[in-house]
């Protein structure tokens, strides 16, 4: 059906509420049709340079078929081995793993352009919050904007964190990429997280509710049934505690205990401000990490976001227990943060990478992630040796490949793996001449370079063209949502950006 015969009486709005009940629905748009477009069975990236952390090796080519990289070698005879294959020039291309975004809050984007600037927990005291003015079907669409944002720079895994998941899972699937659905839980009564300052002063002891454990439970158990293994393995289900000052001992060992049955991992929110530190100090008396190490939630399965007023003492533990912290760079930046990340490596964290709030650029995280690296081990015999751009995209490909427990599946290029997948374009002004490729393009490049995206053999975008949603339309929707949403936000209270004093 063409966009002229829909019928005057569907709008998109009903459309997108379609998406937000069932796991196909978006897929009534005609628009959307694209993400059914015929796909090569198989394809080879010809004379191409393939990027790894490890380095790089040039004029070579990668074969992809049945969803996963089936070689990689020199041209000639690639080809000959699959000459059915549908070429893709590689020349002046280069290929990377795919990103893999450890720690999204996608439906956050309505709050760009301003939750950077005031703190955290945003110190801005808004009378109307932008969310609240946001119906169910606008939830679902700001999480499709943030998915493509995800297609557009180059992430193919995304976690997304938050409750009530079950209400976009379905258009979250149908964009394409590689999910992990980590299902916010709580069973406070007297919810105190995220601390601000305000919320510390008048802060009680938490009183948890084995009712409200048992329904968050149960909301994870359900969105796990439905949705673990989807789409060929592509959608799964972590369920995991918010705050650990929103959380009891039962519910953290109730969640290790079905992440250990069901061979999961799981996230958690932890050392994100300094309130948060008084208030665990305050009413559990231990620093955070220790709360958790207290009552056995440390381990390997766990990737911890944040992280960022360790002391040291809570790094030995996470250190020990092989805890994975997952470094969100730019929005630590933004906030003003600078996580140890030296001193978790050095005591045995591996590290991984997300967004958190507001973008889904996994590029620029690493970029944040390695300059504040830097400046953090200023310290060093030479200063700006440490970390190297091969270490952040390590971070970022296998270090939170090992974080969503798929190690062997994602996270690098090699025979057999998944193909996950983003396509360089390296010439450009900015990225020639270059004596590392990986090097300029995390210095001096963006997005905008990457030309295609490929998650498990698939196309999602190609030549710049996204496939698998209706990108104008999104953007169109989401503008007219963000203006008015936005223009009865700041009428009722005007924002007045602080300054610094300039003499």
């Amino acid at each position: 059906m063409s966009d002229r015969s829909r019928p005057a009486s569907l709008t998109r709005r009903e459309l997108l509420t379609s998406a937000a009940a069932g796991a196909g629905a978006l897929m009534l748009d005609p628009l959307a049709a694209r993400a059914q477009a015929p796909q090569p069975d198989a394809v080879v990236f010809s004379h191409t340079t393939v990027i790894t952390h490890d380095g790089q090796v040039d004029d070579v080519a990668l074969a992809v078929a049945g969803g996963r990289i089936a070689a990689i070698g020199p041209t000639d005879e690639v080809l000959k081995a699959h000459p059915r294959a549908e070429v893709y020039d590689g020349r002046g291309k280069a290929l990377l793993p795919g990103l893999i975004n450890c720690h999204s809050h996608m439906g956050a984007v309505i709050a760009r352009g301003f939750n950077e600037d005031f703190g955290f927990p945003n110190t801005y005291r808004l009378a109307v919050q932008p969310g609240s003015l946001l119906s169910r079907e606008e939830n679902v669409l700001m999480v499709q904007v943030a998915a493509l944002e995800c297609i557009r720079t180059g992430t193919t895994t995304v976690v997304q964190f938050g409750g009530g998941i079950a209400g976009h899972a379905g258009a979250l699937a149908d964009s394409g990429l590689r999910c992990v659905f980590a299902e916010g839980l709580a069973d406070v009564e007297n919810p105190a997280g995220p601390v601000s300052a305000e919320r510390l002063a008048t802060s009680e002891a938490p009183r948890f509710s084995a009712k409200l454990r048992d329904e968050a439970l149960q909301r994870a158990t359900d969105l796990f049934s439905a949705w673990h293994g989807a789409r060929d393995g592509r959608i799964s289900v972590f369920p995991s505690p918010s705050l650990a000052e929103n959380a009891s001992p039962e519910l953290l060992r109730a969640v290790r205990a079905f992440a250990e049955k069901h061979d999961l991992h799981y996230t958690i929110h932890l050392n994100q401000s300094r309130w948060e530190v008084d208030y665990m100090r305050r009413h559990h008396g231990l620093d955070p990490t220790e709360f958790l190490a207290k009552h056995d939630f440390l381990g390997p399965r766990l990737f911890a976001a944040h992280c960022r007023y360790v002391t040291p003492n809570e790094i030995a533990l996470l250190g020990a227990s092989r805890t994975i912290v997952t470094h969100q760079a730019a929005m630590a930046g933004n906030r003003g943060a600078n996580p140890p990340i030296p001193a978790l490596r050095d005591a045995g964290c591996p590290i991984a990478h997300g967004t958190d709030n507001n973008t889904q650029d996994m590029v620029s995280t690493m970029r944040f992630a390695l300059i504040m690296e830097r400046i953090a081990r200023g310290d060093d015999e030479v200063p700006g040796l440490l970390p190297q751009p091969e270490d952040v995209l390590e971070d970022a490909t296998m270090g939170s490949a090992r974080a969503v427990n798929q190690a062997g599946q994602i996270g690098s290029l090699e025979v057999g793996k998944k193909a996950d997948l983003l396509v360089l374009d390296t010439q450009r002004a900015h990225l020639v001449p270059a004596g590392r490729i990986l090097s300029a393009w995390i210095h001096n490049g963006g997005p905008a370079d990457i030309e295609s995206v490929m998650v498990d053999g698939r196309f999602l975008m190609r030549d710049h063209t996204v496939l698998s949603m209706d990108e104008a339309a999104l953007i169109r929707e989401a503008d007219a949502v963000g203006k008015r949403v936005w223009g009865e936000v700041l009428k009722a209270t005007p924002v007045k950006v602080p300054r610094v004093t300039r003499r």
